[in-house]
């Protein structure tokens, strides 16, 4: 076989295996185009919301392979958020997130299963008050393309609920404020 034959196989195979691999993407948190909100019920009556300001994270991903898609995100659990200082020092304290013991809180994705063209259920290791279960969730895809800045963006979201006796965070705050639910909203860059 000629040797420029092989030469220009070996090529395009290089060019279609990179073709297909999944892109990586680094969350924009520093356009603050991401946000990891939460809510838990207050005594039943209302709703109590808030945020993480500090977080980062990546993830891998290609439309075309979504199962092999990948997310890791890191969040200081110190920089909650809930628009009272008071509350925000108390959530920080060992009755709650326990931050000085705690500092970090994390999820690395174990498996991610296309629902459909919109829609991904994603499955992995979810770290808080140092305590790690496994948690699941659909991400749904917002959409995707070039930006303005001559890059290309990619943005989901996504909903969980965590029990917080799941995570030893015990202190009882009625039979109403048991569960506290999580979304992630999240813009990636690919790199």
């Amino acid at each position: 076989m000629n040797k420029t034959f092989i030469a220009a196989l070996l090529s395009a195979s290089a060019l279609f295996t990179t073709a297909t691999q999944a892109a990586d993407y680094i969350i924009d948190t520093k356009g603050t185009h991401a946000s990891i909100n939460f809510k838990i019920k207050h005594l039943g009556y209302s709703w109590l919301t808030g945020r993480f300001n500090r977080f980062s994270g990546n993830f891998s991903y290609d439309a075309a392979k979504p199962n092999e898609s990948s997310i890791t995100v890191s969040i200081d659990p110190a920089s909650i958020d809930s628009n009272h200082a008071e509350r925000d020092k108390h959530l920080r304290n060992s009755d709650f997130l326990a931050v000085s013991d705690f500092p970090t809180s994390s999820f690395i994705s174990k498996s991610i299963t296309a629902i459909n063209d919109r829609e991904l259920l994603i499955k992995g290791d979810f770290t808080l008050h140092g305590v790690t279960n496994v948690i699941e969730f659909t991400a749904e895809k917002i959409g995707e393309g070039k930006d303005p800045w001559k890059g290309y963006r990619v943005g989901f979201t996504g909903t969980t609920s965590i029990a917080l006796a799941d995570y030893n965070i015990t202190h009882n705050l009625g039979p109403a404020s048991t569960h506290v639910e999580l979304e992630l909203n999240i813009e990636g860059i690919r790199q």
